[in-house]
């Protein structure tokens, strides 16, 4: 089941701050890189973040996440996270098209970044039909890719 994490929910909060330092912690280990940002989160800087997210559950249990920004007419994909339990279930991909879907009224573009060397999500993202649009060094050596999708069929 998909829907919306209440950030007012501080137990579901926390829940989802786990999911999202394990996620990230093998992200890390993945890319080599262990300065993402999220890794340092805390619930207070999640509930701040501005961020609308969306969860899946499995049973009980947050088995990912995804949360976006929205901006003119963009959907700016910020997190997305699955718990390592999950893996290779798609769960990820889930999510994205759930964003995908329920925004495509109101956004014409979306975009989203990861890291360069994290080619299970690059893939994911291509498979959902975002395209590579480039590379930049974020920090020495450490690498993002950069990925847009435009929908041609989103409200004027």
């Amino acid at each position: 089941m998909i829907a919306d994490i209440d950030l007012n929910d501080y137990a579901q909060v926390r829940e989802l701050l786990n999911v999202q330092l394990l996620s990230y912690s093998v992200e890390a280990r993945l890319i080599g890189f262990h300065d993402i940002p999220g890794l340092r989160d805390t619930a207070l800087s999640l509930q701040a973040c501005g961020e609308q997210f969306f969860g899946c559950w499995q049973g009980e249990a947050l088995a990912g996440a995804i949360s976006f920004k929205e901006e003119n007419g963009c959907i700016d994909i910020h997190r997305l996270v699955v718990h390592p339990d999950f893996f290779r279930r798609g769960i990820g991909e889930r999510l994205v098209k759930h964003v995908l879907d329920t925004c495509k009224q109101r956004a014409d573009r979306f975009i989203v970044a990861t890291g360069a060397a994290n080619l299970p999500a690059k893939r994911l993202y291509t498979k959902l039909g975002f395209v590579e649009q480039r590379e930049v060094e974020v920090a020495p050596g450490f690498f993002i890719a950069e990925f847009e999708k435009i929908e041609e069929t989103a409200a004027l």
